[in-house]
């Protein structure tokens, strides 16, 4: 079993697990604003392509690192919004916020990580790195909770981001009468087996 030593003296190991998008969970909330915002939809957004790997090193945890690649194609509404208003939401999505055509891929690669952890179960790890959106690129944190066995390694956690930070014009409807939020919510529940 992979798990970061208490005393440091075991020798330095590297394991590498790679994200299983099957067993993986990855969505992102949009608010609505303005002043017909009671009446509006708050889009529950589920990423349906993404992958990545994760490279674990047992014995000095600053050395791990984290990359994730999502197919910013794939997003789509999911949850509350009917089915009317649905294909409307996903055009303005893809084409006026996203614009995935120009901007396929949207990336995050870890440059750091600490972790905080007392034992050989769950542990909470603040991983620092840069995401690449709308093809700008920021500096990001994000704690998540970190799960580890043999073959599995399970990470959940939530982050905000804001759309202007990365060239987004927020989207508005009905006169500017209603808005989407500049801040998004992001939660994930990745499941990473490991390789060979």
């Amino acid at each position: 079993m992979d798990s970061f030593p208490e005393d440091g003296s075991v020798e330095s190991k590297t394991a590498l697990f790679a994200i299983d998008q099957r067993m993986s969970r990855f969505t992102v909330q949009a608010f609505a604003s303005g002043l017909l915002s009671a009446f509006a939809h708050h889009p529950l957004i589920a990423i349906r392509e993404f992958s990545g790997d994760v490279r674990l090193n047992a014995d000095a945890a600053e050395r791990s690192s984290v990359v994730v690649r999502v197919n910013a194609a794939s997003l789509e509404v999911s949850g509350n919004a009917n089915d009317r208003d649905r294909p409307e939401i996903n055009r303005a999505m893809q084409e006026e916020v996203l614009e995935s055509d120009r901007f396929p891929e949207i990336v995050f690669i870890s440059t750091g990580a600490t972790v905080n952890r007392s034992g050989q179960g769950p542990f909470l790890a603040n991983l620092s790195g840069e995401l690449t959106l709308h093809g700008v690129t920021q500096p990001l944190s994000l704690p998540v909770n970190v799960t580890l066995t043999e073959d599995l390694l399970r990470a959940n956690g939530t982050f905000s981001l804001k759309q202007t930070d990365y060239g987004i014009h927020l989207v508005t409807a009905v006169a500017g009468a209603v808005k989407v939020k500049d801040e998004l919510k992001f939660s994930f529940d990745i499941a990473a087996r490991k390789k060979a």
